[in-house]
């Protein structure tokens, strides 16, 4: 078994937001009243990570099972949202400034071909930068990554087949697997997020639904994280 002590650096940090609709609920409001002021909780707690200096922040933006099971209308609204907020100017400064490399990983054929263009194109643009990432999950499914994963194989890879081999199989491909993982809502489950690579990443389950979530929130998960000993094994 592998321990690592506190005060560990946290390198990679995977947040899934949830709770948008049932804070709409709650105020009475329609489910895309919800999800857009998630949108503006997403630009406050990246702000948050450039300032803890976090160097990979992966975001569960949309799962495969919602492009699945949502209703038209909310789906159309959120995926404009998306692209509203993707090609907006105080995102592009965001990134530009702090030279953040943006990828996007799920079954992106899924999306509208103009989202599909918007998200190729901020790859492109951010490809060479290297100072931070940001990865978003959409139309993600963990189980299906894996599936995706083993499709690709080769016949003859299966016999030699080891887990850094396999890994390149993956939407992530050789990204670091997540440290913490921080869900908002209440709920106690991953859903499915980063199946392969959350196996020795720690989680924090914070009650506030994601709009709600504020800086005291955000940092007490950081610090907790911090002064936990990390297993690596049984």
């Amino acid at each position: 078994m592998k321990v690592i002590f506190m005060g560990e650096k946290l390198e990679h940090l995977g947040i899934i937001m949830d709770g948008n609709r049932r804070f709409a609920k709650r105020l009475l409001k329609k489910p895309w009243n919800g999800h857009s002021w998630g949108a503006r909780k997403v630009e406050k707690v990246l702000d948050w990570c450039y300032e803890q200096k976090i160097h990979i922040v992966t975001l569960y933006a949309l799962s495969l099972e919602n492009i699945n099971t949502r209703s038209k209308k909310e789906l159309d609204f959120l995926l404009d949202l998306f692209k509203k907020e993707l090609t907006s100017e105080n995102f592009h400064n965001k990134i530009h400034k702090n030279k953040t490399c943006v990828r996007f990983f799920g079954k992106l054929e899924l999306l509208p071909d103009e989202l599909q263009k918007v998200l190729q194109n901020i790859v492109e643009t951010t490809k060479n930068y290297n100072s931070t990432y940001l990865n978003f999950a959409i139309a993600y499914s963990g189980r299906q990554e894996l599936i995706d994963a083993i499709k690709k194989l080769d016949k003859k890879e299966i016999d030699s087949l080891d887990i850094k081999q396999f890994e390149k199989k993956l939407y992530t491909q050789c990204i670091k697997d997540p440290d913490l993982i921080i869900r908002t809502s209440g709920e106690k489950r991953s859903s499915g997020f980063l199946l392969w690579q959350s196996a020795y990443s720690e989680y924090c389950f914070i009650d506030k639904l994601w709009p709600e979530l504020d800086k005291k929130d955000f940092m007490a998960a950081i610090d907790d994280y911090k002064k936990r000993q990390r297993r690596f094994g049984c």
